[in-house]
């Protein structure tokens, strides 16, 4: 059972008949199932009222049907995506995520710049090395017949492909990731500054760096972008590689995570993809939508009403598209796995603000299974490991102790 939450000042609107305990909060974890809370929420109106969200926010709405989830995303005239993750928020500064955080019309401007180098077809072309790099560690991994997936696969792999596109440095990794931790799964909003302006003070150098010397990246593509006739402003290029450096880091290596838990827990399953590799690119279909580790947010700025609620300007309202998942108004028995479901799911979002990585996310997926179920004997749950897992700023397990017989 949910904890109960308390209802102290309350914004005038909002009854205490609305508000319901809702668990996934910055920096709390569980060692349960962190999608075993969904049933019973499930139960609540279809939009309630946490008392405690995330980075600061005291208060929001949460929509828990998917037709609502969708509503509210591609909603840019009663939403504003401004300050959705508010790291420059915190620090004081004027710069937001770009795509992610831009509003059209200038949304459909930077959107449009930016396209070009996220295609399938230029995607497409990564294809070998992407697979190279997936089996140079599967290769390394197998003799030992164990492995903590999370660190020694989640997020080498993808973070390798990841770092040679920005021309980052991959010797670096292990301090990109600490601060990574601190912006997506630390309480302490002073850390989450820190760590802010940490990654802001590399990247501009690496920004200078590109100036005096372009590479063939996607640092220089930003220093070098052409806007409609004009070069991308100082705050537009910080939240672009900003905004990279958090997607890169840590979406993939989270879906990953939660995916290979689910075959280590489900051997029949694991069985039906390593027999059938050809059902893989459907079965992550499937895997995302049952466990999306994405809680988003928006702000009201125009007066709505959602699912019989009035939402009013300067409302806060989070957006779980691992709720929109589970609706089942939406999927039939939707705490079950059907690995051939084929579903429609929002975990890249949903509308103009669709992930913009989200091609290289499913290759990268696609191939790092692939290559780890053809290159490990079957896998399972460390006996007598307990796997924790975050909760917010997204679902992620802490570690996953695998074990195989070695051959």
């Amino acid at each position: 059972m949910i904890s109960s939450s308390s209802t102290n000042a309350l914004p005038a609107h909002v009854s205490p008949e609305q508000v319901r305990p809702f668990p996934y909060i910055l920096g709390h974890k569980t060692t349960a199932d962190p999608y075993s809370f969904v049933p019973e929420i499930r139960n609540y109106p279809p939009i309630f009222w946490a008392e405690k969200v995330i980075n600061g926010v005291d208060g929001a709405w949460v929509p828990r049907r998917a037709e609502d989830v969708r509503k509210v995303f591609s909603d840019s005239e009663h939403f504003t995506v401004r300050d959705m993750a508010p790291f420059a928020r915190l620090c004081g500064e004027s710069w937001f995520l770009v795509p992610a955080e831009v509003d059209p019309p200038l949304h459909t401007v930077l959107r449009s710049t930016v396209n070009p180098l996220f295609t399938p077809k230029k995607m497409a072309l990564l294809e070998g090395k992407i697979r190279q790099y997936a089996r140079e560690y599967v290769r390394e991994m197998a003799p030992r017949g164990q492995c903590n997936f999370m660190n020694d696969f989640a997020f080498e792999f993808p973070i390798r492909v990841f770092l040679e596109l920005m021309g980052l440095p991959q010797e670096r990794v292990a301090e990109f990731l600490s601060w990574e931790h601190s912006l997506l799964h630390e309480p302490d909003i002073a850390k989450i500054i820190d760590a802010t302006r940490a990654v802001n003070a590399y990247l501009a150098e690496e920004c200078e760096s590109r100036r005096r010397a372009p590479r063939d990246d996607l640092i220089t593509f930003a220093v070098q972008a052409d806007v409609k006739g004009r070069p991308m402003t100082d705050d537009e290029i910080t939240g672009f590689c900003f905004n990279l450096f958090i997607g890169g880091l840590d979406t993939v290596s989270t879906n990953m995570g939660l995916q290979f838990r689910h075959l280590a827990e489900r051997p029949d399953h694991q069985a039906t993809l390593r027999e059938n590799p050809e059902k893989i690119p459907a079965a992550l279909d499937e895997l995302m939508r049952a466990y999306s580790p994405i809680l988003n947010r928006r702000e009201c700025i125009k007066e709505v009403e959602i699912a019989g609620q009035k939402i009013l300007p300067g409302d806060k309202i989070m957006v779980p598209a691992f709720l929109a998942g589970r609706d089942p108004e939406e999927f039939p028995n939707p705490d079950e796995v059907i690995l051939d479901r084929k579903p429609r799911h929002v975990t890249f979002g949903y509308g103009v603000h669709t992930c913009i990585g989200m091609h290289l996310a499913r290759r990268e997926m696609r191939i790092g299974m692939e290559e780890f179920l053809s290159g490990i004997p079957e896998f399972r749950i460390a006996p007598g490991a307990v796997v924790e897992s975050y909760l917010a700023g997204t679902i992620q397990p802490v570690e996953i102790p695998l074990v195989w017989e070695a051959a």
